[in-house]
């Protein structure tokens, strides 16, 4: 097998001859398979590690630059809108301008950002590099993605996307262990100027190592209103998930947004219709598998990201764990997803996707149901039972949803594809976010009045109410400065108790939402076109 035409430039109109994709050129080891997995798994480490280690910086940071709540959250959120907005276009840019080159730029644009984050002195810039980030994250994302389709063959494919997950769910896992040690043994500031070594680490294997693929029927111009048109229906979309927990789902400014980015969504698909090269040609979509798969991908994000946003503080405020004591306790979710990753490779390789699928989404359900039973009082060893269970569960899906949607996309379209595919995890990981929320916050403010009576604790007022509830949605025992240890002590367990019910609903609904999900995955077939990827050379 041979891949559509691939070229390989070393600098912009240095063309060389064409090479097969699997082979190497003169050096060696330019466009080995192996090797070039290697170096887009360091670049793809920064930007899945950035989505999780900067929480456990967010107090240092709100410290030190006098920070208000909302001005922090907006260096999570400012982040992720960012990459959920303007992945699909990057994938497109790469798909036009050739994977190596989008790669590298993104990686330098994000260690750029991280060491300017490192330097600023106020939550303004911290902000800005933060959306700065996230632009040059998405560019390599999708780019990692094209260059593995590019350069492994159809029969190792399964397999270097097995390790490419591995590397996402180890990152993103891990991100709070490594957070917690450089925040409490270096300062908030090292936990981004990591990323400034790793950078250069990862351009300089791009530089030596990657090759430029561009496939045949590679894009030759751009959708300029598509690109409008779906950015500004993303970012409706993401705006009002980031919102609605503090607007309200009822209230008419985040019914706009959702009702805006309707409205943009149905021009673009209509506009997608008429123009002679699209952003996304809608004739994608009449592929059921990829379809399936985009579903798949955001289904498991609602259940993975947004079950396990309270487990963080199940951990640390139920439990009294330290960071890195709660990042320590989730290790066996990470161990199961690094060691289920390239196992799930290799099944899918073998059996197709659509029972290793199906089986992860179960085992991701009855995970989420085990952890609907966890208590103030539940051991660690049941804990990580149900831990380990998740990161089994995931590890199949991570990798065998990706591989359906990227080896069902043409190949000149990989880079849109890889766009999506992430675009799909981090929507569903902001629409678990903001609804498992809206379940928490809705258990709690039913629960909290009658449990605080029986208690025998004195009432609350309206506002006292509303202020113990906002409290208790995280863990957090409402207790005033004085209050009496007695006292604290019955409003340490009301607070844990309702948490305690508000978590178990959440995780009942996200089992839910994983069930469906094992129905979607029985609709995910093997990826028709992914024959055109690399040939066997190196392998």
């Amino acid at each position: 097998m041979t891949s559509q035409t691939t070229l390989d430039k070393t600098g912009p109109g240095d063309e060389a001859p064409s090479t097969p994709s699997g082979g190497a050129s003169a050096s060696g080891l330019r466009g080995h398979p192996w090797f070039t997995l290697i170096t887009v798994a360091v670049g793809v480490m920064m930007v899945a590690l950035d989505g999780t280690i900067v929480a456990i910086a967010n107090p240092a940071i709100q410290k030190d630059l006098n920070a208000s709540f909302a001005e922090v959250q907006w260096i999570t959120n400012g982040y992720f809108l960012a990459l959920a907005v303007s992945l699909i276009t990057a994938g497109k840019l790469g798909d036009r301008f050739g994977h190596r080159q989008t790669f590298l730029i993104g990686v330098v644009g994000f260690a750029a950002a991280s060491g300017a984050i490192g330097m600023s002195s106020s939550i303004a810039l911290v902000v800005t590099f933060r959306v700065l980030q996230g632009l040059f994250g998405a560019l390599l994302m999708p780019a990692a993605l094209g260059l593995l389709r590019a350069t492994f063959p159809a029969e190792k494919l399964n397999m270097a996307i097995g390790i490419w997950g591995m590397v996402i769910g180890a990152s993103t896992a891990g991100g709070p262990i490594l957070g917690g040690v450089l925040v409490e043994h270096v300062n908030w500031q090292s936990v981004f100027f990591i990323n400034v070594p790793v950078g250069i680490l990862a351009v300089a294997l791009g530089a030596w190592i990657l090759l430029d693929h561009r496939a045949e029927k590679a894009p030759r111009s751009f959708d300029l209103l598509g690109i409008a048109l779906l950015s500004a229906a993303m970012f409706c979309l993401v705006w009002a998930l980031i919102k609605a927990p503090e607007w309200g789902w009822g209230d008419g400014k985040t019914w706009a947004f959702i009702l805006g980015s309707v409205v943009l969504f149905a021009a673009f698909a209509f506009w997608e219709t008429k123009v002679k090269e699209p952003l996304i040609p809608l004739g994608l979509f009449r592929s059921v598998p990829l379809a399936a798969g985009v579903v798949l991908m955001v289904l498991m994000a609602i259940a993975f990201m947004g079950g396990l946003f309270f487990v963080t503080f199940y951990l640390q405020n139920v439990h009294g764990m330290s960071p890195i004591d709660a990042g320590l306790h989730l290790l066996p979710l990470t161990g199961m997803m690094i060691v289920g990753s390239p196992l799930a490779g290799a099944m899918i390789t073998k059996l197709g996707p659509r029972v290793p699928l199906a089986g992860g989404m179960a085992c991701t359900a009855l995970a989420m149901y085990g952890m609907s039973t966890l208590g103030t009082d539940t051991g660690s060893g049941v804990m990580s039972l149900w831990f380990a269970l998740l990161g089994l569960g995931l590890a199949p899906v991570m990798v065998g949803a990706t591989e359906v949607i990227v080896g069902n996309a043409p190949m000149e379209l990989s880079g849109v594809a890889g766009g999506l595919q992430q675009a799909a995890m981090q929507i569903g990981g902001s629409l678990g976010t903001a609804v498992l929320g809206a379940v928490m916050a809705s258990k709690v403010d039913s629960d909290l009045a009658g449990n605080w009576a029986d208690a025998g604790l004195p009432p609350l007022t309206a506002a006292q109410e509303h202020q113990a509830s906002e409290a208790v949605q995280v863990g957090v025992p409402p207790i005033a400065p004085g209050t009496p240890e007695a006292i604290a002590t019955k409003i340490t367990g009301v607070a844990h108790d309702t948490f305690i019910s508000g978590m178990s609903l959440a995780s009942l609904v996200a089992a839910g939402v994983a069930v469906v999900a094992v129905l979607v995955a029985m609709l995910t077939k093997r990826g028709a076109n992914a024959e055109a990827g690399a040939g066997v050379g190196h392998i």
